[in-house]
């Protein structure tokens, strides 16, 4: 059995891929036989990659096109990438091999797949080697390098899209997208009368990741304005996001607004509410539907956002308005006919939800054998 795990993850390109990391953890540290090793792939390229990786944030929030350039660039010729970064992290990588001495590793992040293998490969170490998809649909090139041993899909839909990249259907595993265990602590044996009663106010949250964008403020002015109901806004780790929304909206609708920055404990938040308006992260939306509450996709970065509206509505775990203008058309059908729509997405999200996804991901990778 795997009893020593080297995981290669990402601390600053948004929070998506330690979450991941986090909710194996869990699973991982349940075996008292099982050591873990995680190690932030970027800080293996010293303070130059560091730089690159802590661009995400600040790219994403205040330039979609910036980061469409980028993404469409590199898918163009992902063996560059590999190769760039493989100069970059391979010594520091060899020294971390010598000293953790992995039976296999799993990475979370695409940069860390095609690079790590490469110097494997040259070095002649022959151990497993797992990649684990951090994306729903649209995947990155580097996510499907045929040499991995396994490649842990979270959809059908990643399937088919690494099989495209040339992947053998094998190699494919499709078993969930891991979400930490504290997003499911609210599930109850029934929850048939879990529906939103239109009775008493619509409790609405608004965030967008960790990293804080999108149009909030104009989407709380048209709840406040033409529902009955209180708006909760999540503006991550965008500081200067959260002042500026204080200051527009406290001032004029008082205690129907609250605002937070970053949070440790998202999911009281998100389970404290009855419809959530986010983009279309991956990882948000999957934490959104472990906490049962119905989504309204806004929007969603390119390149590895672009499948995710269309995959939410495919399973009607959400509803998806990308222009704001039609927030309020949106919202009064969810609630028409005592919120039928809106309970509807509730009761496929319950169907569509599998707490156990980290514990069976885990299983497998402990049981691959050690070659």
């Amino acid at each position: 059995m795997i009893k020593n795990i080297l995981i290669i993850s990402s601390d600053y390109t948004g929070h998506g891929h330690k979450s991941i990391t986090e909710s194996l953890l869990e699973r991982f540290n349940e075996n008292k036989e099982v050591k873990v090793h995680v190690v932030d792939g970027f800080s293996l390229g010293g303070k130059t990659l560091l730089k690159i990786g802590k661009t995400y944030g600040p790219i994403t929030r205040t330039s979609k096109n910036l980061w469409e350039l980028i993404w469409d660039v590199s898918a163009i010729k992902p063996s560059l990438v590999n190769e760039f970064i493989e100069l970059i992290v391979k010594e520091t990588f060899i020294k971390l091999l010598e000293e953790v001495k992995p039976d296999l590793i799993l990475t979370v992040h695409p940069n860390f797949n095609g690079s790590i293998i490469n110097i494997l490969k040259e070095q002649k170490i022959n151990i497993p080697f797992v990649t684990l998809i951090a994306d729903l649909v649209s995947i990155y090139p580097l996510w499907a390098d045929s040499r991995a041993s396994y490649i842990i899909s979270p959809t059908e839909e990643a399937k088919n899209k690494c099989i495209e990249y040339g992947v053998s259907e094998d190699k494919v595993k499709v078993l969930g997208f891991p979400v930490r265990s504290r997003f499911y602590k609210h599930i109850e044996e029934d929850q048939e009368n879990n529906t939103y009663n239109t009775d008493i106010p619509l409790k609405c949250l608004i965030m967008s990741g960790g990293e804080g964008v999108g149009n909030m403020r104009k989407i709380a002015q048209i709840l406040l304005d033409n529902f009955n109901c209180i708006v909760k806004i999540v503006a991550g780790r965008n500081t200067r996001l959260k002042k500026s929304l204080e200051e527009s909206l406290v001032e004029k609708y008082g205690d129907k607004v609250e605002i937070y920055g970053f949070m440790d404990n998202i999911q009281d938040l998100m389970q404290s509410c009855d419809i959530a308006f986010t983009r279309g992260s991956p990882n948000v939306m999957m934490e959104s539907i472990a906490c049962n509450i119905p989504l309204v996709i806004t929007g969603a970065l390119p390149g590895q956002e672009e499948g995710n509206p269309k995959f939410a509505e495919k399973y009607n775990l959400a509803v998806v308005c990308e222009n704001v203008k039609n927030i309020k058309n949106t919202i009064s059908n969810l609630l028409e006919n005592d919120a039928q729509k809106l309970n509807e997405i509730r009761r496929s999200q319950r169907n569509y939800s599998n707490p156990n996804i980290a514990k069976d991901i885990v299983s497998f990778i402990l049981n691959i054998e050690n070659t």
